[in-house]
């Protein structure tokens, strides 16, 4: 558990240019009300053709939302998921939790 909400799946930790540093989960979920939080650390930008086969969603700056499994093909959530822990490896190690 990442905070009260978030279930995360492997950990890194970073270094920003700046010097901050720390630890978050690798990819995670997290059930709202509204909707489903998925979280792909750093972020969706370089996924658009993943995306555009996913189905209905909605994204901000690291978080997929989606409102319901039923609107997307879990098969490309997989793909995406997948390619996410990929492109987060090759910047940071990723350590199972």
């Amino acid at each position: 558990m990442w905070g009260p909400t978030m279930i995360g799946y492997g950990q890194y930790h970073y270094t920003y240019n700046s010097g901050r540093s720390g630890d978050f989960l690798a990819t995670g979920f997290s059930p709202r009300k509204s909707n489903l939080s998925i979280y792909i650390m750093p972020g969706y930008a370089d996924f658009g053709t993943i995306l555009s086969r996913l189905g209905k969603h909605k994204i901000g700056k690291s978080c997929l939302y989606i409102n319901k499994l039923a609107d997307i093909d879990m098969a490309v959530l997989d793909e995406l998921i997948r390619a996410g822990l990929d492109d987060l490896g090759k910047r940071w190690p990723i350590k199972p939790s």
